[in-house]
């Protein structure tokens, strides 16, 4: 995977822990791109199940690097250490890009070089694995909806580590955490029309296996507010 000559080097990381459901898709969402990355790094956070074999086997291109489990953050982490390119995107073991994601994001890196981070606009859909009282049970916004997440994100490699490690302590408020501290870090941001992803819904979802963890966004807020306070900027 070369992208395009004297064109800015893009590294995708991708975080994988038995992701066998899912992961050939969204990796082939990733290695398909009109902008192809300069390297696709998947982050195997000490899967068992066939996650390995996927990556190893399907797509040969991709970096595969095997990590003690240790959770999302630590394994988005661990791929921002082997990157080496001036840009950084994220994509989850379930979701999908469209195809001209890193080609839309790096043109509007070069229209404003002041920019630190690109955002897009995100799909969500049902995994068609879902039953009817599954998805009952599930909200999918019609519409797209702005993708504030690191799905849809390119970032400056310069600008993330301005901002620092995502944060492990978390369970599931990881990115709400390193993107409050992004705004607070003054970080320019821009966030684009174009759908740039599609989320996937399904039973497998952090956010309905791990429900407990919600109340971990009251006290990531609350950290923000103190930060703010103590670095005198006003309140969101």
């Amino acid at each position: 995977m070369e992208s395009p000559i004297n064109s800015p080097l893009v590294n995708t990381i991708m975080p994988a822990f038995n992701g066998e459901k899912y992961l050939a898709e969204a990796l082939d969402s990733a290695t398909s791109q009109t902008y192809p990355a300069h390297e696709v790094i998947v982050i195997d956070d000490g899967s068992t199940d066939a996650t390995a074999h996927i990556v190893r086997q399907l797509f040969p291109e991709v970096r595969y690097c095997l990590h003690d489990h240790g959770g999302t953050a630590a394994a988005r982490n661990r791929g921002v250490e082997l990157a080496t390119g001036e840009f950084l995107a994220f994509l989850d073991q379930d979701d999908l890009w469209t195809g001209d994601k890193l080609a839309v994001q790096v043109a509007t890196f070069q229209a404003d070089p002041q920019l630190d981070i690109v955002f897009g606009h995100l799909q969500q859909f049902y995994s068609p694995d879902l039953d009817e009282d599954q998805r009952a049970r599930m909200y999918c916004a019609p519409m797209p909806i702005p993708g504030i997440l690191t799905t849809t994100m390119m970032v400056r490699r310069n600008a993330f580590h301005r901002v620092g490690w995502f944060d492990s302590t978390w369970q599931l408020g990881e990115w709400s955490n390193w993107y409050l501290r992004a705004v607070e870090a003054g970080l320019k941001m821009q966030v684009l029309r174009e759908v740039l992803a599609h989320r996937r819904l399904h039973d497998g979802n952090k956010g309905v296996v791990q429900r407990e963890a919600l109340r971990e966004y009251p006290r990531i807020l609350k950290a923000s507010l103190d930060r703010r306070r103590q670095l005198d900027l006003p309140d969101p």
